[in-house]
């Protein structure tokens, strides 16, 4: 006589199901890696140009496969994870060995600073970003997002590598300098509190029709000197989340873009404001 297995035993023997890995959204993550790994292998080759916009087409990608992932409802924990990995290479990695490369090698060992700072900065913002996941305004990003960094820096290099060819010249000896700072300014500002906005809340309202003909300039600017104009406006973004931490500590409002306190005790201090 057969006999039905008690209930207890169904509910082990039935395994949970796992979700799947999807080809669309990772597909994408594995062409912003590959543009990561390409601009190493131009950088390395001498050809700094090529490998910058190899960087800003890794930002472009890196802008899809989220939104294709939400979008399509094909969001998955590896997903996550394969995006959070090609991140480093892509905006930590790779942009600190380029610009390694390009204005620190002769330096010796002080040329390291500059560039281990950068790539420490990226790894700790994607850790805190991972873990403050569930608890910062959407609003906003705590501290200076990696995409963001990596085009100061690369930013700064395609802008002086495309002037020096432009005008059959060596960049100039401020360059280096330069790359200095700005590679020091983004791998600290990555690990700040400052509040930089996120871009991805609009405002859905109509907007004037001036404000599309400032935005059919813009595209112009950008497809004439596109070093230069890209360099501009992430040298903007990059001074905007002091202007409105400052803005706010001035008007006496809440600094922090963390909106739900966390009670965790191993994990104090990830979550300040």
């Amino acid at each position: 006589m057969n006999r039905e297995p008690p209930d207890d035993d169904i509910s082990l023997s039935v395994r949970p199901r796992r979700k799947g890995i999807y080809a669309l959204p990772n597909a994408i993550t594995l062409g912003a890696l590959f543009s990561a790994f390409y601009a190493i292998v131009m950088a390395m080759n001498g050809r700094f140009e090529t490998a910058c916009m190899a960087i800003f087409a890794a930002a472009v990608l890196d802008s899809l496969d989220g939104r294709v992932a939400r979008m399509t409802n094909t969001q998955s924990a590896f997903g996550e994870q394969m995006d959070s990995l090609s991140d480093m290479v892509a905006f930590g990695a790779a942009p600190a060995l380029i610009v390694y490369m390009w204005a620190f090698k002769d330096m010796g060992k002080p040329g390291w600073i500059p560039a281990f700072v950068y790539i420490a900065g990226a790894a700790l913002r994607l850790a805190r970003f991972n873990v403050n996941i569930g608890v910062v305004d959407k609003r906003y990003f705590q501290g200076l997002p990696s995409p963001a960094a990596a085009a100061l820096v690369i930013g700064l290099i395609w802008s002086v590598v495309d002037a020096s060819e432009s005008q059959g010249v060596a960049p100039a000896r401020w360059a280096n300098a330069a790359a200095y700072a700005i590679t020091m300014f983004a791998g600290l500002s990555m690990v700040t509190n400052a509040p930089f906005y996120s871009f991805k809340v609009f405002d859905k309202r109509s907007v004037p029709f001036i404000v599309l003909v400032g935005i059919m300039l813009c595209i112009g600017l950008v497809a004439m000197y596109p070093a230069q104009v890209l360099f501009v406006a992430f040298c903007a973004y990059g001074v905007s989340g002091y202007v409105i931490y400052a803005y706010r500590k001035a008007k006496g409002k809440p600094v922090s873009v963390i909106s739900t306190s966390t009670d965790e005790p191993d994990e104090r201090g990830l979550h300040d404001g």
